[in-house]
C-alpha cells in the first residue's frame, strides 16, 4: 500500500511538471518581469499609478476626473467598463508618435477634446490588466499633451472586477 501511494504521488508530481504546472519560483519570475516592465513604463512616462481601491475611494468622494478606458469599444468597453469611464482606443505596443490607425483614426486633438481643457484635472487611464500597454500609451499621450495630473490604473478592468466593484455596460 505504501508503495502504491508513493507511486501515485510520484506520477502526480511528474505529470504536474510535464503538463506545464509551474512552481512558486517560476511564478515569481513572471511577476518580477511584469513589475519591472510596469515600473520602467511609469518612470519613462512620468505619470503615477493608483490601485482600484484608490480609484474607488476617489469616485466615492466625488473627485472630479476623467477616466479613460483605452480598449476596443465593441469588444471591451460596451461589455464592461469602470462606471463613468469614457473610451478612447490606444494600441498595445508603445506609440512613440501619434498613430491614427492605432487610435481608430482619431487625432491628438480628439484625445485633447475628450480629456478637456483643464490641464490640471485628474486623468485616470486604464486597460485590461497589468501587462496591457494600452493604458501606458494613454497616460504617456496625456502627459505629452500637457496634462499634469495623470495616473494609470495598472490592473485595469480585470482588477476592478476582481475587487468586486460595480461595472457599467453599454454605451
Amino acid at each position: 500500500m505504501k508503495r502504491l501511494c508513493f507511486m501515485i504521488l510520484a506520477v502526480s508530481v511528474l505529470l504536474t511538471g510535464c503538463l506545464g504546472g509551474e512552481d512558486k519560483f517560476e511564478r515569481e519570475v513572471v511577476k518580477e518581469a511584469e513589475a519591472v516592465k510596469l515600473a520602467r513604463e511609469t518612470v519613462k512616462g512620468d505619470y503615477e499609478l493608483l490601485t482600484v481601491a484608490d480609484l474607488k475611494e476617489l469616485q466615492d468622494k466625488g473627485e472630479a476626473m476623467v477616466i479613460v478606458d483605452t480598449m476596443p469599444y465593441e469588444d471591451s468597453y460596451v461589455k464592461g467598463h469602470v462606471p463613468g469611464a469614457v473610451q478612447f482606443l490606444f494600441p498595445i505596443k508603445p506609440m512613440a508618435t501619434w498613430d491614427a490607425a492605432g487610435t481608430d483614426g482619431k487625432s491628438e486633438a480628439d484625445y485633447t477634446a475628450l480629456l478637456g481643457p483643464d490641464k490640471d484635472k485628474l486623468i485616470v487611464v486604464y486597460c485590461g490588466y497589468v501587462k496591457c500597454g494600452r493604458s501606458d500609451n494613454g497616460a504617456v499621450w496625456a502627459k505629452k499633451l500637457g496634462y499634469t495630473n495623470v495616473k494609470r490604473l495598472p490592473g485595469g478592468i480585470f482588477a476592478w472586477k476582481g475587487a468586486g466593484y460595480p461595472v457599467a455596460t453599454g454605451e
